[in-house]
């Protein structure tokens, strides 16, 4: 067994993965999983820049996720820190690169949306070819906060492509009314937010055959939330959501739920954390508009992503 840290660090939140990795069975056990909702895309699809108090945020969280690694004596060649979307968009990434090396040590990778659905793809399909046989290719969809990645693949990708559609992007795009989120949103902006994700499902078509794909696979905190709401957990339970199976119909009844829901009653929702509350709509449609797009009857849902695929490349195998 070897011991690995990984971190991802998105638009919406960072994620801190210790594992043991046995690459020889191709398994992984988690030691330390935890989220923290930094937001560190506030205002980056607007201003172009990294809010100096979502940095703060950002960096109170690796000062955590530091001390975390260290109690469980993973050496520092086996950290791998990636970040995403809003990382790569902003002029001023490389104070956030210095702040993350001065904590932790390591810097922070800044990788491409191909390499980051690559990743994505690995976490959240290893054990579908092993016990549980879902038809392939399948087709994974990681909806972020700045962007949504998109890979279709049997037992290696095919084909990827990241477009700047998030749950966090989306809903300062489009649900924002008099510097408020709207709450709710009315038809004129939902439309607006549904003609946007469309046209994002266009684009990503020119590169990658959504339609041929048998199994539809749903990454991140927004898909995950929209299956806690549409199982009715009485609290958020990784275990009951890893690999549920929620039908179309249910996706969009929650979808319908969420949008036409004040900030007081999506936040009175059991399994809602407190950092989605705002953007969970916005996710929520994303992933309805995918699975209409592509006529998926289901989809199954993974809490293995991006994070366990960069636990494995740590060890090369990825």
């Amino acid at each position: 067994m070897t011991r690995v840290a990984a971190v991802d660090c998105g638009t919406n939140s960072i994620r801190l993965l210790v594992a043991d990795l046995d690459p020889a069975a191709g398994v992984l056990t988690d030691l330390d999983r935890r989220m923290t909702v930094v937001r560190l895309g506030q205002g980056v699809d607007r201003t172009g820049r990294l809010a100096p108090e979502a940095l703060e945020r950002t960096f109170a969280a690796c000062r955590e996720y530091a001390e975390a690694i260290r109690a469980h004596g993973v050496t520092p060649d086996r950290v791998r820190f990636v970040a995403t979307s809003a990382s790569r968009d902003a002029e001023n990434r490389d104070e956030f690169v210095r702040g993350v090396v001065d904590i932790l040590g390591t810097g922070p990778e800044v990788i491409t949306g191909d390499e980051e659905a690559a990743l994505s793809f690995a976490g959240a399909t290893r054990e579908l070819t092993g016990g549980m046989r879902l038809p392939r290719p399948y087709l994974v969809v990681d909806i972020g906060g700045g962007s949504t990645e998109f890979v279709v693949g049997d037992d290696t990708v095919r084909a990827a492509r990241s477009v700047d559609i998030g749950c966090v992007r989306l809903t300062e795009r489009h649900l924002l009314r008099d510097g408020a989120i709207a709450d709710p949103p009315v038809p004129g902006q939902l439309a607006a937010l549904r003609a946007d994700i469309d046209a994002a499902l266009d684009l990503a078509e020119k590169t990658v055959p959504l339609r041929e794909a048998r199994t539809l696979v749903g990454l991140a905190g927004s898909v995950t939330t929209v299956a806690a709401v549409a199982l009715d957990l009485p609290e958020y339970d990784p275990a009951a959501i890893h690999h549920s199976r929620i039908p179309v119909a249910r996706v969009a009844a929650v979808t319908d739920r969420l949008l036409a829901a004040t900030h007081a009653e999506r936040a009175a929702i059991p399994v809602m954390h407190p950092g989605r509350v705002d953007v969970i709509g916005a996710g929520g449609l994303i992933l309805r508009a995918v699975m209409e797009r592509t006529g998926a009857a289901e989809v199954v849902v993974s809490e293995h992503d991006i994070l366990d695929g960069i636990a494995w490349s740590v060890l090369g195998e990825v």
